[in-house]
């Protein structure tokens, strides 16, 4: 399958953000249009799942595990995934995810991915290095 997101400024810039929220424990609560649109999968086939429904299964598991780590730990985790499509076609998402905190305790209440097509120089390297990295799995 091929990228189905282009990849030019023009695309990103035209409102094409995917956002998405979860809770602590990574189940999504909210989904841009953008997000539905970008994965195939209707809003009420996204809420309250976890974001493993896009997973793309060659993605390395120490990808997430150091995105995990960043956010538990209250920071902001920025990378580039390979998302799957609904329909079996994939997409490239360059991510910045953010805690998101309770204004009274400051305590972590769950994160929000804001999310850009990646570029095609920023795919290529990421491909080579996730390669690596599941050769190492």
């Amino acid at each position: 399958m091929s990228n189905v997101t282009p990849t030019d400024e023009k695309y990103v810039y035209d409102g094409r953000i995917n956002i998405s929220q979860t809770d602590l424990d990574g189940k999504i609560i909210y989904v841009n249009n953008m997000f539905c649109e970008l994965s195939g999968y209707s809003r009420d086939e996204i809420i309250g799942n976890t974001h493993a429904i896009v997973r793309h299964p060659s993605m390395p598991k120490a990808v997430f595990a150091k995105m995990w780590e960043h956010l538990k730990g209250g920071r902001t985790w920025n990378g580039l995934v390979k998302n799957l499509r609904k329909d079996g076609a994939y997409y490239w998402m360059d991510l910045e995810i953010i805690p998101t905190r309770d204004d009274k305790t400051n305590e972590i209440t769950g994160y929000i991915s804001v999310g850009k097509p990646a570029s095609s120089k920023d795919i290529a390297e990421n491909e080579e290095l996730y390669a690596k990295m599941l050769e190492a799995e």
